[in-house]
């Protein structure tokens, strides 16, 4: 008897702890039953998610250097070809699709009509390591995250600027700010939709912090927010932050790990909310692309 009652006591804890890494929360999230689909998987790379005002998700492959649409009917084309190997992608307000061109470390805008223009190519005359991710505040300004990763395409063999930080392009400018240092490779980037906080992924040292954000854009009251770090993060509706890795793993605003979504190549990049709603989280992952009904949405 004294063996059964320890079996259901071990086999209680472990449903407990199952519950708080993998499901606890999940089914107020995430549609019951469902799974993450595969749209395709036909890239390289898949990186950079973003999402139009009418829902259309937008992402990058790139080593093959292109830009892809899944519009709102569920029709996958070819967006952009020659994308200055973009990799994070937001768009801004007039529904431009800003990307961060790493091919020679540069920020990109591009126009509904596919019209680029060159917003950033240099930091006072060096070229940045390799713009990354990128989110835009309500005045337009452009936070992005510079780490370096050595490219096959690059003649370049080392950085030009030292340091991996996270910089603030104000809008209409054409030089960036410091506004984030003491990183030892920043990756994902999103703010709140109040323009209160910034969340940095330091994807190397397994960290994930917020700032406050102050009315001129720098940054302080730096926070620990999660011991994990991202490649790709977004936000939903409820502050909810989703980080990107072995899976899918959200964090409540809070910093309590909440839910765990697996996809099944494990290695996820990047991700979006996306669909008319704004409730289909879309997951980019190695060479393929993923979409998961939700029960929430996300923020713009």
């Amino acid at each position: 008897m004294k063996h059964y009652f320890l079996a259901i006591a071990f086999m209680a804890a472990a449903f407990a702890v199952r519950a708080q890494t993998d499901f606890f929360d999940r089914d107020t999230l995430v549609v019951p039953g469902a799974v993450p689909r595969l749209i395709a998987s036909q890239f390289s790379f898949t990186e950079g998610a973003s999402v139009d005002r009418k829902g259309n998700v937008f992402f990058t492959d790139q080593p093959n250097n292109k830009i892809w649409e899944y519009d709102v009917k569920g029709r996958l084309t070819l967006w952009l070809d020659s994308a200055g190997r973009s990799n994070g992608t937001y768009f801004d307000r007039k529904g431009n699709l800003v990307t961060c061109a790493d091919e020679r470390g540069e920020l990109w805008s591009i126009s509904p009509g596919k019209k680029v223009r060159v917003l950033m190519k240099d930091l006072g005359g060096h070229q940045l390591n390799g713009p990354n991710d990128v989110w835009i505040d309500r005045k337009g300004g452009i936070y992005f995250t510079d780490p370096y990763y050595q490219r096959p395409y690059w003649t370049r063999t080392k950085p030009d600027i030292d340091g991996m930080k996270v910089y603030y392009l104000p809008e209409g400018k054409d030089q960036a700010v410091e506004v984030a240092a003491n990183l030892v490779r920043p990756n994902g980037i999103v703010g709140t939709p109040d323009g209160q906080f910034l969340y940095v992924a330091d994807i190397q040292d397994k960290k994930t912090y917020r700032y406050r954000i102050n009315p001129d854009a720098t940054l302080s009251d730096r926070q620990l927010f999660a011991e994990m770090g991202s490649d790709g993060i977004t936000l939903d509706e409820r502050g909810n932050l989703y980080l990107t890795g072995n899976g899918v793993t959200v964090f409540s605003p809070a910093g309590e790990k909440i839910a765990h979504i697996p996809v099944s190549v494990k290695s996820a990049s990047n991700l979006c909310f996306g669909g008319r709603d704004k409730k289909d989280l879309f997951i980019t992952a190695v060479e393929s692309i993923y979409v998961l009904p939700m029960r929430v949405k996300g923020v713009e």
